[in-house]
C-alpha cells in the first residue's frame, strides 16, 4: 500500500527493525544505496527475525535508479527542519515515505530533489534531535495506514 524509503542506512538492527515492520502491514521497503552493512548481517537478521520471506524489501544502487523503479506520484521526505506535521497529510496509497541515514538525516541535496512532494516532521520536545529511525519509520506508516482503515488487516 504504501512505499517506506531507508536512504543510506547504516544501522542493520533499524532495517531489521523496518523488515518486520513492513511484513506487518504489506508496505513495500526501499533501501537505497550505499548501505552502511550487508543484508546478510547477523543484527539485521536477529532484528526483523524470520520476516525476511514475508517482506516486500527492495535494494537499488542509489535514489536515481529508486526513482526510475518506484516511479512516485507522491513523496513526503522527513526531516526535523520541515515545519508541517506528519499528521496533517492526507495519504495515498503508493506514497513513499522518505527517510534518510542515521545520524544525519536527509541531505539537502536529497530534501530538493524533485521528486519529494513535501518535507514533514515528526513533532518533538525542544532540544531533541530525533526518534530511532524504525520507530520514526513505523510511526508514520501506521498513521497513514490507520487513514485507510488498516485495510486488509485482521482487527
Amino acid at each position: 500500500m504504501f512505499k517506506l524509503m531507508f536512504h543510506e542506512p547504516r544501522i542493520p538492527p533499524n532495517t531489521g527493525n523496518a523488515i518486520r515492520m513492513v511484513a506487518g502491514t504489506g508496505c513495500e521497503l526501499h533501501l537505497v544505496g550505499p548501505l552502511g552493512f550487508d543484508l546478510s548481517e547477523p543484527k539485521l537478521k536477529r532484528a526483523g527475525l524470520d520476516y525476511h520471506d514475508l517482506a516486500s524489501v527492495t535494494v537499488h544502487e542509489n535514489l536515481e535508479a529508486a526513482w526510475a523503479a518506484v516511479e512516485p506520484a507522491r513523496v513526503f521526505a522527513f526531516t526535523a527542519h520541515a515545519t508541517v506535521s506528519y499528521a496533517d497529510i492526507a495519504y495515498q496509497p503508493g506514497d513513499v515515505l522518505l527517510f534518510g541515514p542515521e545520524p544525519t538525516g536527509l541531505s539537502a541535496e536529497v530534501l530538493a530533489d524533485p521528486h519529494v512532494t513535501e518535507r514533514l516532521r515528526i513533532p518533538m520536545l525542544p532540544g531533541r534531535r530525533s526518534l530511532n529511525l524504525s520507530n520514526a519509520a513505523a510511526l508514520v506508516t501506521y498513521e497513514a495506514w490507520r487513514q485507510h482503515g488498516f485495510s486488509g488487516a485482521a482487527l
